[in-house]
């Protein structure tokens, strides 16, 4: 098997130190943090997704497969965090206020830094004036990408869609909408400018934000 193969295996199974071993393993072969997100963590959380969905009764699974991604993550945000220095752009990104999910967000968060992005994480369960407070605290911003797993917090996420609309009249700044609970249909009602179902999806899409 290959280190993408055995880093993908070990999020799967939950082995977080095998994942951060790994990790380095990857960076030391010449492995970009795209090759090592799209070949391996995400797959992994994918898999590891649908495994919880039909053995629902095995949570500890799933937990473990995300503590073994976090590990991961962090340690290509700590390598990779220099890519903020000069970046395409600054995005405004979190999770919607009601949702504690933030595997998902984390991984998008990475693939934009890693395609030279800056990114502003606001973190998981944030408000409408949380959002609000950061677009105007960093005027720099051009992208919010807001995030819900949960389709109870649908109806946050589009508040702050219609908040940001009614602060930003001449549109220039650009909304995107992610997660397991939205979908393009649900982007386009609430007023979004972009959805994706991927961290490399919403990584691509920023960029031709900016271009």
């Amino acid at each position: 098997m290959t280190t993408l193969e055995l880093l993908k295996e070990a999020i799967e199974v939950g082995h977080p130190r095998d994942a951060q071993a790994l990790v380095y393993q990857c960076l030391e072969e010449g492995l970009s943090s795209s090759e090592i997100i799209d070949q391996a963590m995400i797959p992994a959380m994918k898999s590891a997704g649908e495994y919880y969905k039909n053995n629902d009764a095995d949570i500890l699974r799933i937990l473990s497969a995300a503590r073994s991604v976090r590990k991961a993550y962090d340690i290509l945000q700590e390598k990779f965090g220099s890519l903020e220095d000069e970046s395409l752009g600054t995005i405004i990104l979190g999770t919607v206020e009601g949702d504690l999910h933030d595997v998902g967000k984390n991984l998008v968060a990475l693939m934009f830094r890693s395609a030279g992005f800056k990114v502003i994480d606001l973190g998981v369960d944030i408000s409408e004036k949380q959002f609000l407070k950061a677009v105007k605290e960093n005027p720099d911003a051009s992208i919010v990408c807001i995030s819900s797993l949960l389709t109870t917090a649908l109806p946050e996420m589009q508040q702050v869609v219609k908040s940001l609309r009614k602060h930003d009249p001449k549109h220039k700044l650009k909304i995107m909408v992610g997660g397991g609970a939205v979908t393009e249909e649900l982007a386009k009602q609430f007023g979004a400018d972009a959805y994706s179902d991927s961290a490399i999806e919403a990584a691509e899409k920023a960029k031709t934000f900016i271009i």
